[in-house]
């Protein structure tokens, strides 16, 4: 792992963690498993698929209009007859908004995320969201995946610098409530720290 700041590059490494394991998955057949559970989610693996996107979006979003109070008043809506594939394709276009709006980024911008957060911090929060969600979904689909540690543990430790000493993924897991870690009982609430200063 490099001590550099996340990025848009970051943001595309995730989305080519996500299609590498979801994209086959979501083709033919396997896509009728997509209304199954995410995980430990109450989402099917579809709606958090969408739910992905629709963070990616909302990250961008803010990057581009740099509101300094709150967060933008829009969402994004995936059609219901948008298949599993359709879906991962909303998906790979909010990362690239993601992505190229952290390209264009100055490093002193800061954007509302429960206070100010700079570009390092949405980068964090996409490459978190995406990882996690794309967790979730092979869970619900049966499949085996882990996280790139290089960008777990990148993320965790922008977005939780008080965590635990461990590997990055398992310590990221238990940090969102998504299991034990050496005893630790699953966390039942937590929340990230993107916000600077």
């Amino acid at each position: 792992m490099t001590d550099r700041p996340l990025n848009g590059d970051d943001v595309r490494a995730a989305l080519g963690e996500l299609t590498a394991v979801l994209g086959p998955a979501a083709a033919g057949a396997a896509g009728t498993r997509w209304d199954a559970p995410a995980g430990p989610l109450e989402w099917s693996c579809r709606e958090t698929a969408a739910h992905i996107a629709h963070d990616l979006l909302a990250y961008a979003g803010q990057l581009a209009a740099r509101p300094g109070d709150r967060y933008l008043p829009m969402d994004l809506t995936v059609r219901p007859e948008a298949g599993p594939a359709e879906v991962l394709t909303v998906v790979t276009a909010c990362a690239h908004l993601l992505a190229t709006a952290l390209d264009a980024a100055p490093p002193e911008l800061r954007a509302y995320h429960f206070g100010p957060c700079d570009p390092a911090g949405f980068a964090a929060m996409g490459v978190t969201e995406t990882l996690l969600h794309t967790h979730d979904i092979t869970l619900g689909l049966g499949l085996e995946w882990r996280p790139a540690e290089r960008l777990t543990a990148a993320a965790l430790a922008r977005l939780f610098p008080d965590a635990p000493a461990g590997d990055p993924v398992d310590v990221l897991l238990w940090c969102t409530g998504r299991g034990e870690l050496d005893g630790r009982p699953r966390r039942t609430s937590w929340r990230w720290r993107a916000a600077v200063g």
